[in-house]
């Protein structure tokens, strides 16, 4: 593969800057090493891409494949990992990944997500209601929201979320869980969701796993496997990710006050302002990996047959080729319908299926903080704040007062 820099480094590569900003070395990444290598928390090294266009051109490439269950290949992590289920939605290729998305397509359309407005928008307000004059936004807030969602939402009960969430963190861990306890904590975690599902066929509702349960298309309905990787999905990404989002979010408008301030005033400009947080502060990693079955060429140069690399979203984008003074923090920015779209959800095949879910509940998180507490401000030094390791990088406690 044609490299424009031999500069490597060790996970994570590009370390987030001061405040939880982008790396300062971006802007060298972009003009001088658009692939340079990472190295992952396996020892493995790949080229990481960093420039918008070839991040979106790799994700829409029919050469970019999810299968990475070959011997040999470069993994994220040592022992098991996400990527090792070939039931998994994220993991297939076409003609099964066309299959799989067919008959989930109904599943997550806004119609249907509307549905759970109400419930998650009420949810916020009780939670704001409960805490005081001071409270930590991750725990009091990030956290137990889109818990709360997604247990109702797949009619999980409360109790068992703490189990969960164990789980969760140990596959979005980087370095903390060993190869053994993640194998153990999948079998686990599997197990549950079975038990979920089987649940759920005996006594049928109207949450979430009834509607994947009942999901057809000309007949054809997920399989087992199938069925339980997407509940264990939605688990796992229902809560951890939707929470950083929230917590990142956040942290980033107590850092511009006078934009939280502007958001109070006018909530209608919750809907950019999301977007603008999922640009700027999304996914809050480094991304996942893909394998080329093809040479594919980009800016960068030839990505030869048999490459693994990282699209990073994170990095793509911040492009200053296609984001005006893309560092700056703006609530406005996605004001105008001819902004660039950001790829905090990925793009092309394997655009993120909840989507709709996401950007619905975060929305009802900030209009709930903006309208219902708009003095909210930081409790702490902001520059002081401690941020988690990892796969997702998130605030690990954000002191705030509401007045």
């Amino acid at each position: 593969m044609t490299e424009q820099s031999s500069t490597t480094s060790t996970w994570p590569d590009l370390p987030p800057g001061p405040y939880g900003t982008p790396s300062p070395d971006l802007t060298r990444r972009y003009a001088e090493a658009p692939m340079a290598a990472a190295t992952l928390p396996s020892g493995d090294r790949v080229p990481m891409i960093v420039r918008y266009a070839d991040v979106r051109g790799v994700l829409t490439s029919p050469a970019s494949s999810r299968n990475l269950r070959e011997p040999g290949l470069p993994r994220m992590v040592s022992g098991t990992f996400l990527d090792d289920d070939p039931a998994a939605l994220m993991n297939q290729d076409p003609p099964e990944h066309t299959r799989y998305r067919r008959i989930m397509h109904g599943t997550f359309t806004p119609r249907h997500i509307e549905r759970w407005r109400p419930r998650v928008a009420a949810i916020a307000g009780e939670l704001i209601d409960a805490v005081g004059d001071e409270f930590d936004m991750v725990a009091d807030f990030a956290l137990p929201l889109p818990a709360r969602v997604i247990c109702e939402l797949l009619g999980v009960p409360m109790d068992r979320f703490e189990q969960f969430r164990g789980w969760t963190e140990m596959f979005l861990s980087a370095s903390d869980a060993s190869a053994d306890a993640r194998a153990q904590g999948f079998a686990a975690f599997t197990a549950y969701a079975r038990e979920l599902i089987e649940q759920h066929r005996t006594e049928p509702g109207d949450d979430l796993i009834d509607l994947l349960i009942a999901a057809r298309d000309e007949g054809d309905g997920l399989s087992e496997d199938e069925l339980t990787n997407m509940v264990f999905t939605l688990i796992m990404a229902g809560h951890e990710t939707t929470a950083s989002m929230i917590a990142r979010g956040g942290f980033r408008l107590l850092c511009h006050a006078d934009q939280y301030a502007a958001l109070a005033a006018h909530p209608e400009l919750v809907e950019p302002t999301v977007e603008e947080i999922l640009r700027h502060e999304g996914p809050g990693s480094n991304g996942m990996l893909r394998r080329i079955t093809e040479d594919v060429e980009v800016s960068g140069g030839t990505i030869p047959a048999g490459t693994v690399v990282l699209p990073n979203l994170w990095a793509a984008d911040h492009d200053p080729s296609v984001f005006q003074d893309p560092l700056r923090f703006d609530v406005k920015r996605f004001t105008d319908a001819r902004s660039t779209p950001h790829l905090a959800f990925g793009h092309g095949p394997h655009y993120c299926l909840g989507a709709n879910l996401a950007r619905m509940e975060l929305r009802e998180a900030f209009h709930a903080l903006v309208t219902r507490l708009p003095g909210l401000h930081a409790q702490e030094d902001l520059s002081a704040v401690v941020w988690s390791d990892g796969f997702v990088y998130w605030p690990r406690r954000l002191l705030v007062k509401a007045s």
